[in-house]
């Protein structure tokens, strides 16, 4: 009885892999067919689903209006050099590989 499930099991995986080579082959086939013609009618160029300029001029225009930046100081800077908690592994192997670089 225990021979059944693993004879169903293979069968079924046997089955599956048969089925994706073969509808990969058909799907390729697929791809390729449309691609063709989507290429030949100019479908895949990056500008094909863009607005055209003169309806982005007056959106280009409102963006490039100046932004002052402003500067807060009362906003204490933050020191470069903040120490992490200490890794004592991560130092062992720092310094194994100081005392190799100096060899």
């Amino acid at each position: 009885m225990f021979r059944l499930p693993q004879i169903i099991q293979n069968l079924f995986l046997r089955v599956e892999g048969f089925f994706s080579v073969v509808f990969n082959i058909f799907w390729r086939f697929t791809r390729n067919f449309f691609g063709f013609f989507a290429n030949l009618f100019g479908f895949n160029s990056s500008d094909y689903f863009l607005e055209s300029n003169e309806s982005q001029s007056v959106k280009q225009a409102s963006a490039k209006q100046p932004i002052e930046a402003k500067q807060d100081a009362a906003l204490p800077e933050t020191p470069a050099n903040s120490r992490r908690r200490p890794n004592t592994k991560m130092d062992y192997y720092l310094n194994m590989a100081r005392d190799l670089k100096k060899k």
